[in-house]
């Protein structure tokens, strides 16, 4: 379904609000103890209104375990499609993705350094996390800086730059890997992300940031339509590509660090999700933005609710589940795109 009037877009838009509230209260609902949908509603009416006859470890299940780690799954799946949507068009590219300058990688090393060293090892899930960041954003500056000439930054250069990196940084960490065996399978579990750790005080840390994220980029839905034409159309429009493009790098990169230091290397979302909503309102990013955000908070919930159910004695990596619903999808777009061109 094509939505191209701007009434559709806008009832689309409210279906899509509700139907990711809809599936927030239904996921709270699934896991190793199940509780019914009207128990969910139940408790948070209770956690607003006043205490009711409830039971506490029903209470604490939902309240302190499941509520964060839902609300983290779809900030992260919001961060990851706002980012990915602002590289597809920075790039011009449909086939760009939040890890594309390295961030995942440098992440991957702040993370494992956290894990390798006894003297970190104190902060626990607070200490990975303050790593991976750190090494994310430590990553992307360095291919930002590798990338740019003068005042000018070219994303051939910019894409190079975060491949070398990439391939680097991952040596490093296969290299800490040999030498570390006993801690391979840590590494390896925080790589294919989870939302094990989510709690309270990190979504405290990660609402404002994505508020600030899709309020300022919002604000550039034009400039990253115009991005679209080139360049020189941009300039000819009184736009500045070369700053446009760099302020939007910037905070892509802190919003996709942000992400990927709360839940690990998660695929696919930022990749696949801007790619569909693009194909149900088009190109125009006054829509397709806000799209692909709550879409990629939906898709997110929806595969670690699948993560955290599917067995009843272990939970599958988000990642992994990303990766298996996420790869046939975006074949058969691809397929359907080309089917459509030819």
């Amino acid at each position: 379904m094509i939505l191209k009037t701007k009434t559709q877009k806008n009832l689309g838009l409210v279906a899509l609000i509700i139907g990711l509230f809809v599936l927030i209260v239904f996921a709270v609902g699934f896991g190793a103890v199940q509780i019914s949908w009207r128990e969910v509603v139940r408790i948070m009416m209770d956690g607003i209104f006043g205490r009711a006859s409830i039971d506490e470890h029903t209470r604490f299940i939902v309240l302190n375990l499941r509520i964060p780690r839902i609300l983290m799954a779809v900030m992260v799946g919001m961060l990851l499609s706002l980012v990915g949507t602002s590289y597809q068009a920075v790039f011009k590219n449909p086939m760009a993705d939040p890890y594309l300058l390295g961030t995942s990688s440098g992440a991957a090393l702040g993370a494992t350094l956290a894990l390798l060293i006894p003297q970190l090892q104190i902060f626990g899930y607070f200490g990975v996390t303050v790593f991976a960041f750190i090494g994310a954003i430590a990553t992307t500056l360095i291919v930002y800086f590798l990338a740019k000439s003068g005042n000018q930054i070219s994303t051939v250069s910019l894409l190079l730059s975060g491949i070398i990196m990439s391939s680097f940084l991952s040596a490093i960490i296969s290299l800490l890997m040999i030498f570390h065996h006993e801690e391979i399978a840590m590494i390896y579990n925080w790589t294919l992300g989870s939302f094990n750790g989510a709690s309270w005080s990190g979504l405290k840390l990660a609402a404002p940031i994505l508020g600030i994220g899709i309020f300022v980029m919002s604000f550039w839905a034009k400039e990253l339509n115009v991005l679209l034409l080139g360049d020189a159309q941009a300039y000819s429009l009184g736009i500045h590509a070369q700053k446009v493009k760099q302020k939007i790098l910037i905070l892509s990169s802190i919003l996709a660090a942000v992400a990927v230091s709360m839940s690990g290397i998660i695929g696919f979302v930022g990749l696949i999700v801007p790619h569909f909503f693009r194909m149900i309102v088009g190109p125009d990013h006054r829509y397709l933005l806000i799209y692909a955000t709550l879409g990629g908070g939906g898709f997110l919930l929806l595969c670690d609710t699948i993560a955290r159910s599917l067995l009843s004695n272990a939970e599958i990596p988000v990642g992994v589940v990303t990766a298996i619903l996420g790869a046939p999808f975006f074949m058969i777009l691809l397929y359907r795109t080309k089917q459509g061109k030819g």
